[in-house]
């Protein structure tokens, strides 16, 4: 019989952990609601998720929908805080049966003074209704270096609070390239384009792993 040695057995757990691992397409499993019934990704924000400075057919979540099976819902609204996100939350985004809903606030509760305190609070209870009515809730980080640091950081742990996927750095490189720009904030079509592509690559494996599971519930091979 051949001999394992201890460094040859740890190698080998560590492999098949590895593979277990990739297998599962990096999910975090301790995610809210991978297993959610629901029918539609509903992206929900503010102008950067309306595709201002683009025309609508170049929007992030237009894009997305074109990359994923699921249909995608644009719930975005130019110059919307966490105060507006909350008043509109049910009608626009709970009552169209989301699987996943894709965050993106907090640029105008800066522009408009908002205390830092109550956009966080306003996105924990975005976040607790969303998951509540069984969907998953993904975040996006539009911070970058210094610029709304703190804001990242605070949605940052939240997410890792509440079991909220954490979509970070999507705006790296687009707000400091004006070719990716429409204006000095929002980007042009290719600047959306990035954006999308950032998004997906972060949600895609919540997305099929749910997929995987609705297969399983079904009765249907994989």
């Amino acid at each position: 019989m051949r001999k394992v040695t201890i460094t040859g057995f740890i190698f080998r757990i560590c492999s098949c952990l590895a593979f277990l691992f990739f297998a599962a397409g990096c999910v975090d499993f301790n995610i809210r609601n991978l297993n959610s019934s629901g029918k539609n990704i509903i992206c929900f924000g503010d102008s950067l998720t309306a595709g201002y400075g683009a025309e609508p057919s170049r929007s992030y979540p237009v894009i997305l929908a074109g990359l994923t099976s699921f249909n995608v819902i644009n719930a975005g609204l130019s110059a919307e805080d966490t105060r507006g996100a909350l008043r509109r939350l049910k009608t626009d985004v709970l009552d169209r049966e989301p699987v996943m809903v894709i965050v993106e606030f907090g640029g105008n509760d800066l522009l408009s003074k908002i205390p830092f305190e109550e956009t966080v609070k306003n996105m924990r209870e975005i976040i607790d209704n969303i998951q509540e009515s069984g969907a998953m809730a993904a975040v996006v980080d539009i911070s970058v270096d210094l610029l709304m640091e703190e804001y990242g950081q605070a949605f940052r742990s939240l997410c890792r609070e509440k079991g909220a996927i954490f979509i970070r750095g999507v705006m790296d490189g687009i707000i400091t390239d004006p070719s990716l720009k429409s204006d000095y904030l929002h980007p042009n079509s290719y600047g959306y384009r990035i954006m999308a592509h950032r998004i997906y690559r972060a949600v895609m494996p919540y997305l099929n792993r749910n997929l995987i599971a609705r297969d399983i519930a079904a009765g249907r091979p994989r």
